[in-house]
């Protein structure tokens, strides 16, 4: 297109100067608007630099975001690389995880190639060994067949002749007493004669017989009371059926026992005890209380565990003595009752025993509830009331000798004044599922993992390929109400059950007959424990309706 320039603004300012050079005032307009368009050149001026400081941070912003961008970009492909790295790892672990299981693998078909050659071999040496027997048994009852033969045969011949022989020994043995019978009775007859004859001999004799007696006699008095005295002193008292106080006699008589209990290292007290976890902690500061309370010869508390039978009572005081640097002493209170009267001398050599010990002592009585029940004039003998006594005397006040600790079944059953001696009360409860499963996998570990890998040659019990955790497991949900000592007893119940079998080895089927067998006389026992307890119920209630009605009257 032509270019053409438009003149018309020209010619509008043309005129427009014209016309204001007519006017009076045309400078000071000129002037105003010089001022004015300077004044729009300072604002465009103003204007622009606005512009330019946006413009400015348009740009920062830019930058920020362009930044801010790369810097996320960098951190997904960090996030990708570490993906791909963790991908990599996987896959190592998987191929490592797929090696080891192609490795067991060829271990466990080898290890069966060599079971089934030894099972072989085996079956081959019974099969001749049992063959061999049978031969020998065979000879041996031919040859005690003839030998019976002859001897009844030479009998039969000789018959007249032994019966002559008979009848000849015999007289002479006849005639030999008879001339013995006369022979002593002339001997005693004169010999008495001259003794009553002789009064010195008769007065020497009195004397003789009198200073044998009077010797006797204190021999036998003064052999018991030094035994009694080396008894207090180095001995352990009657009532206690186990203890790890070491004393001269012990060493005399097990020496390799006390020396194990010598070098014994100093354990987790519940290493061994699988309890729940609250139990656990409860018990956890039972222990370092005892501990410090050794360590710094204070004042011992006195502690009751309760609860169901097989629960870990015992064993835990054990435990307890051990990790505290204390020794124990074992006591039933069934054993006291029988003493009668001797019950309350042993309660004090019991007592006196423990206050000589250097490390101190924790006196466990089990099945406490045979011995410290409430005193009653029907339910209780005087001599286990005197008894009762004698123990509520000795444990009165705190010691720093010796600590005790009760188990019982029944802590119902307790004197009141044996509850007032008693600080800490800790109840014992059934294992629930999590503590049972790791009692289980305990004592399978211990009595036939251990066993089937000794290596040993003589050791009969073998494993069967099957997951015995997860087995382990079920067996935990279906053995809901059982003790700990009651699991013990089925996993011991598995590993006879294998040793019964043709085979020697554990199978899966013997672990779920076993159990179901378990569960069955469980049940039997809970259900006669119910009914014991629902007849003492009624003789609770019976004997509280007459003692209402004797009271009434």
């Amino acid at each position: 297109m032509a270019y053409s320039f438009d003149s018309t603004a020209l010619e509008r300012a043309a005129k427009a100067a014209r016309d204001l050079e007519r006017f009076p005032n045309a400078k000071e307009a000129l002037e105003l608007s010089r001022m004015q368009e300077v004044t729009r050149q300072k604002e465009v001026e103003n204007e622009t630099k606005k512009i330019e400081a946006q413009l400015a941070n348009m740009k920062s912003e830019h930058i920020r975001v362009a930044e801010e961008e790369r810097r996320k970009t960098l951190g997904e492909e960090t996030k990708h690389a570490h993906s791909r790295a963790e991908y990599q790892d996987q896959l190592a672990r998987k191929r490592a995880e797929e090696e080891l299981a192609m490795k067991a693998r060829m271990q466990e078909e080898s290890l069966r190639k060599q079971e089934e050659s030894v099972k072989k071999q085996e079956l081959l040496r019974k099969q001749t060994i049992e063959h061999e027997l049978a031969l020998k048994h065979k000879y041996e009852l031919e040859k005690i067949d003839a030998e019976t033969r002859a001897r009844a045969k030479a009998a039969r011949d000789n018959r007249d002749v032994n019966l002559e022989q008979m009848k000849l020994h015999e007289e002479e043995n006849r005639k030999t007493v008879i001339e013995k019978i006369k022979t002593s009775g002339e001997l005693i007859g004169s010999g008495l004669n001259q003794f009553l004859s002789d009064k010195t001999k008769i007065a020497a004799a009195v004397g003789g017989l009198t200073a044998l007696a009077v010797g006797w006699y204190t021999a036998k008095r003064g052999t018991g009371i030094t035994a009694r005295y080396i008894e207090s002193r180095l001995g352990k008292p009657s009532l206690v059926r186990e203890t790890s106080r070491i004393t001269p006699l012990e060493i005399a008589k097990h020496p390799i026992k006390t020396i194990q209990m010598m070098t014994r290292q100093k354990k987790d007290p519940l290493e061994g005890v699988v309890l729940s976890p609250a139990l656990e902690r409860r018990l956890r500061d039972i222990a370092i209380t005892t501990s410090n309370t050794k360590r710094n010869n204070g004042l011992f508390r006195n502690v009751m565990f309760y609860g169901p039978p097989g629960t870990g009572k015992t064993l835990f005081a054990k435990s307890l003595a051990q990790h505290s640097g204390l020794d124990y002493a074992v006591l039933t209170g069934g054993d006291i009752a029988p003493l009668g009267r001797d019950g309350v001398s042993a309660i004090h050599k019991v007592f006196d025993w423990a206050g000589k010990s250097r490390k101190g002592l924790i006196v466990f009585i089990d099945e406490a509830d045979a011995f410290l029940q409430k005193r009653s004039k029907d339910g209780m003998s005087e001599d286990t009331r005197a008894a009762l006594n004698a123990f509520l005397f000795r444990t009165g006040e705190q010691s720093r000798k010796f600590m005790l600790v009760v188990a019982s079944n029944q802590p119902e059953q307790f004197d009141w004044a044996v509850n007032d001696r008693l600080d800490q009360l800790v109840e014992f409860t059934l294992p629930g599922n999590e503590e049972r499963e790791r009692i289980l996998l305990q004592y399978f570990n211990e009595h036939i993992v251990v066993p089937a890998t000794s290596g040993s040659r003589s050791q009969r019990l073998k494993l069967d390929s099957f997951d015995w955790v997860k087995k382990c497991n079920e067996i935990a949900k279906k053995t809901s109400g059982m003790s700990g000592r009651e699991l013990s007893k089925l996993v011991i119940g598995w590993q006879a059950s294998a040793y019964a079998s043709e085979t020697g080895v554990l199978t899966e089927a013997i672990v779920d007959r076993n159990t179901a067998d378990a569960m069955i006389q469980h049940e039997h026992k809970m259900e006669w424990l119910e009914k014991e307890q629902l007849k003492a119920r009624h003789q609770e209630t019976k004997f509280g309706t007459t003692l209402k009605r004797e009271t009434a009257v």
